[in-house]
């Protein structure tokens, strides 16, 4: 089969704040170029909380052994556990109305010879937040959904959204981004010149699909860092990348206090017929004690 190989030369900008900024019209950017920046995704104020909540994170980070971040990139991981406006972030409306639209999964079967029909939303695979200090190098050009080991049949599993937390820009490190490098097969392999930089004010986000070509881009300042949140979603058949349970176990689920919506993101629902079940039930009963219209009644 032959794929495309051509890559974008511009990125789509649109405003969450124009009444015309549909999960529609994010879908149809997305399929398009595989990417699209959204403005004023978060207020100012709500990214001021969570650059505060992330702030501990990032001072006490340690090197990434792998190498995979540069020893410059500060990371802030199991963000849910200590940072409420990350939570508040997450359930962002246009972003999750968008991803449910994307990546929910319709099935069909039969059990005997009734046939039934159910959807699955999308659940977490990861939150991170990053902070790219001066010097940072480039990262390598990939896709998140590697860890899938997707096939092109498989696109698109994941979801992601980068706000800024400070204004990012080519030169502090903005994330980078080839345009239409989703719809390349699995030959055509990504080089850094083909790369937009995805320059953000506080509060915009670069949404993309897991499949685009993408990296966390070069600090060549002296003094100026930037800051992003990454919100990560994947189809709710597939394993998550970031073990939820670990990072958040039931313990501290019930004393964050989330909502049902949060939960569900975190993995604790099922997803029908039967994944995700806690002795033949769904945990989002047995568990937390929630019994609302997307409880599975096992």
């Amino acid at each position: 089969m032959d794929f495309p190989t051509e890559a974008g030369t511009s990125l789509t900008r649109v405003d969450a704040d124009d009444a015309s900024t549909t999960p529609e019209l994010l879908l149809s950017i997305l399929e398009r170029d595989g990417a699209v920046i959204v403005r004023n995704l978060a207020s100012e104020d709500l990214c001021r909380r969570m650059r505060a909540d992330l702030k501990p994170s990032f001072d006490s980070d340690r090197v990434d052994e792998s190498g995979f971040f540069p020893s410059t990139t500060k990371r802030a991981h199991g963000v849910l556990r200590y940072s409420d406006a990350t939570a508040e972030h997450l359930v962002n409306p246009l972003f999750l109305d968008t991803a449910n639209a994307l990546l929910s999964s319709h099935y069909t079967y039969w059990e005997g010879q009734k046939r039934l029909s159910v959807v699955g939303k999308p659940q977490i695979a990861s939150i991170v937040g990053f902070r790219v200090e001066p010097g940072g190098k480039q990262q390598a050009l990939h896709r998140d959904d590697a860890d899938y080991h997707t096939r092109n049949c498989d696109f698109p599993v994941m979801l992601g959204c980068v706000t800024a937390l400070t204004k990012t820009t080519k030169e502090n490190g903005a994330t980078i981004v080839i345009p239409k490098s989703h719809k390349w097969g699995p030959d055509r392999c990504p080089h850094d010149h083909e790369a937009m930089p995805a320059e953000l004010g506080v509060g915009d986000a670069a949404i993309f699909v897991g499949n685009v070509y993408h990296a966390g881009g070069a600090n060549v300042t002296k003094d100026e860092a930037r800051e992003t949140i990454g919100v990560f979603l994947c189809k709710g058949t597939l394993r998550q990348e970031e073990n939820s349970y670990l990072e958040i176990p039931p313990e501290v689920a019930k004393e964050r206090g989330f909502s049902p919506q949060v939960l569900r993101l975190l993995g604790y629902g099922m997803c029908q017929p039967a994944l995700g079940f806690y002795k033949y039930q769904d945990p989002m009963k047995v568990i937390f004690g929630i019994n609302d219209g997307e409880t599975v009644q096992k």
